[in-house]
């Protein structure tokens, strides 16, 4: 079902729905792009960069998913590079959304460098076990891990948490808890493929599963990219929009 054969002419083809989740990731990530540059005049001044912030985040991704599509179109390959190279820029990034929107509330410049440091720990020892040395894939992955383990130690017991508790905007509160639980479970799809390489704890789980070729895992991944990346920006957004509201309020008072 899942494995295509090559098409040269690189066409998207009925029943392609692996070429189907690249085509439609790179346009809802466009569009959310779009929607998050005109909405960023709508909010005031001090949330403007989160909202340019998410749409980076998104138009990167958009980019990453043309090229993708046209390498699984043209080979019937998992595009793994790519890949690696989109979550290397965007997932920073996301890491930032954590600071900007805890900033007015007192968070430090220390707490944004764990959070990158760790997605880049987490990001860098992936690609390396993923796509450099596969056979040394398990340790790689350990050490992938420890990334992620700083980034939800931060913003569940760390500094972020802790400013995050001590904000007095209920908005920004619970936009916080949101983007949390996008971290941990939102992502947990990330670890999940990964330990399915040859060697590691879930490999065999789909048969056949070679991570140079096709595989439902790539199915999995494009629409968990366009979940998190679009929902992380949603919530940025309404965290936006929920507070300009509340300063207006303040202002006519």
């Amino acid at each position: 079902m899942f494995n295509s054969p090559i098409l040269l002419d690189a066409t998207l083809r009925a029943g392609d729905y692996i070429g189907f989740t690249f085509f439609t990731g790179y346009m809802s990530m466009l569009a959310a792009s779009i929607f998050f540059i005109i909405e960023r005049g709508t909010v005031s001044d001090k949330w403007k960069t989160s909202l340019l912030v998410s749409a980076l985040i998104t138009f990167i991704a958009a980019v990453h998913y043309f090229y993708m599509r046209g390498v699984w179109l043209e080979t019937a390959t998992s595009p793994t590079q790519f890949r690696y190279i989109d979550w290397t820029l965007t997932v920073p990034l996301m890491c930032i959304e954590y600071y900007l929107i805890l900033k007015p509330a007192g968070a430090k410049s220390g707490m944004l460098v764990r959070l990158i440091l760790g997605s880049l720990v987490m990001l860098v020892a992936g690609y390396i076990g993923e796509a450099v040395v596969i056979e040394q894939n398990v340790l790689w992955g350990i050490i992938s891990t420890l990334g992620w383990a700083l980034i939800i130690y931060e913003i569940y017991v760390g500094e972020a948490a802790k400013v995050a508790a001590a904000s007095n905007n209920p908005v920004v509160q619970k936009g916080y808890n949101v983007l949390r639980w996008f971290t941990l479970v939102g992502w947990a799809i990330y670890p999940i493929g990964y330990m399915m390489l040859p060697g590691n704890l879930l490999h065999g789980l789909v048969e056949g599963y070679d991570p140079t070729k096709s595989s439902p895992v790539d199915l999995a991944y494009n629409i968990a990219d366009a979940v998190n990346k679009i929902g992380f920006g949603l919530v940025i957004y309404t965290i936006a929009k929920g507070a300009t509201a509340e300063e207006k309020a303040l202002a006519r008072a």
